[in-house]
């Protein structure tokens, strides 16, 4: 069956670093849209980034441009997403989600995409 596992996230001080991965499996990772979503506590689901399915074309939320970075290797079936700079308002579970490249759209909406991970905190301290 197709699994998405998120790994990376933690606690840091604003300002500092963190990268996110998520290994992909059950799926033929080189035809997949891959995505970023995150979720703060009583707020919706959010678009954070995008990478096609080749890696040549890359996409960001407005809150994140300049200081996060999206990446993935289809040798390993595994999608990153640095974060630098970070702040408080990035506090949330990250998701990373994948749906084949024939299906997308926009990329953005988090109801394009048939496949999740469990999710991970990621937690900034002012």
């Amino acid at each position: 069956q197709v699994q998405l596992v998120e790994s990376g996230g933690g606690l840091v001080q604003a300002g500092g670093s963190l990268r996110l991965s998520c290994a992909v499996s059950g799926l033929t990772f080189r035809s997949y849209h891959m995505g970023w979503f995150r979720q703060a506590p009583g707020k919706e689901r959010d678009f954070v980034a995008g990478i096609n399915w080749t890696g040549t074309s890359t996409y960001y939320g407005d809150s994140v441009k300049g200081r996060f970075t999206i990446s993935r290797d289809n040798t390993k079936y595994t999608v990153h997403l640095q974060m630098n700079s970070l702040k408080p308002e990035d506090t949330a579970v990250y998701y990373c989600a994948a749906e084949h490249w024939t299906r997308i759209r926009t990329g953005v909406r988090w109801e394009e995409y048939d496949y999740w991970g469990q999710g991970t905190q990621v937690t900034v301290a002012s």
